[in-house]
């Protein structure tokens, strides 16, 4: 008996000394993956536009400074844009310099360019291939087709975040390469979302996106499958890539990112 009672005594010894040991606390779980809700379109975008910006709220147009609410528009059509049509000089920050709408520009390629015939100048081909939602002037980067869009608040310098982001694309053949990628201001991916095939002879496509909050701070835009030239015809016209360009980009108000 007094045998049994020095064991048990043992064995309350050492589960207490065990429970001594620093207890590690589980990994904390990660942040929620933010919840975005996804427009898209192909044909007769207008109604899905429409419901996007109408999302976003009112215009704010070129005014200057963050506003409260609202949204910014770039449509390329501005009388503004005329020095640059049809040239692969566009400058980067024309729309935070010359229009204040908290919009800059960046490419791997060798330039951008705004255009008013369907990039016919570059290739005669291209007028058959693409369209316009607003008249008459779209865009694209030259010698990529990669273009990222960063925001600032409008008409400075300041890093800015938006809740939303929308764009018009003009003919989209190949599914899941026409794509835009949106990134928050720590770098991370806040998903690929990607534009529909065109629908019909028009060729228009959209896709928009936003968030509860503003977290978007770029915006990696890839635009089918190579790049326009010379030499290089869409896939409808007898080419190996899919070329697409882009017309009407909306977005949230650009809101400090500080």
């Amino acid at each position: 008996m007094r045998t049994f009672t020095l064991l048990g005594l043992v064995v309350v010894g050492f589960v207490t000394a065990c429970s001594d040991d620093p207890v590690t606390a589980p990994n904390p779980a990660p942040d929620p993956v933010p919840v975005a809700t996804v427009f898209v379109a192909t044909g007769n975008i207008v109604t899905k536009v429409d419901e996007f910006r109408n999302t976003l709220g009112p215009s704010n147009g070129a005014t200057a400074g963050e506003q409260p609410t609202g949204r910014r528009e770039i449509a390329w059509d501005a009388a503004a844009t005329v020095p640059f049509d049809n040239r692969n000089d566009f400058p980067a920050d024309f729309f935070n310099t010359n229009v204040t709408a908290g919009a800059v520009y960046t490419t791997a390629g060798t330039g951008l360019r705004n255009d008013s015939a369907l990039f016919s100048g570059i290739n005669s081909t291209y007028d058959a291939e693409f369209n316009f939602f607003s008249p008459n002037k779209i865009f694209a980067p030259i010698g990529s087709n990669l273009l990222d869009q960063l925001f600032q608040v409008a008409g400075q310098p300041t890093p800015a975040v938006v809740r939303g982001f929308g764009i018009v694309f003009s003919d989209v053949d190949t599914a899941d390469r026409t794509t835009i990628q949106l990134f928050a201001k720590d770098g991370s991916s806040l998903g690929i979302y990607s534009a529909p095939v065109r629908s019909d002879a028009a060729g228009l496509s959209f896709v928009g996106v936003t968030f509860a909050d503003a977290i978007i701070a770029r915006v990696r835009i890839t635009l089918g499958t190579g790049a326009l030239g010379a030499t290089v015809n869409d896939v409808t016209a007898g080419g190996t890539v899919d070329l697409v360009v882009l017309d009407n980009v909306i977005y949230g108000e650009p809101r400090s990112a500080f």
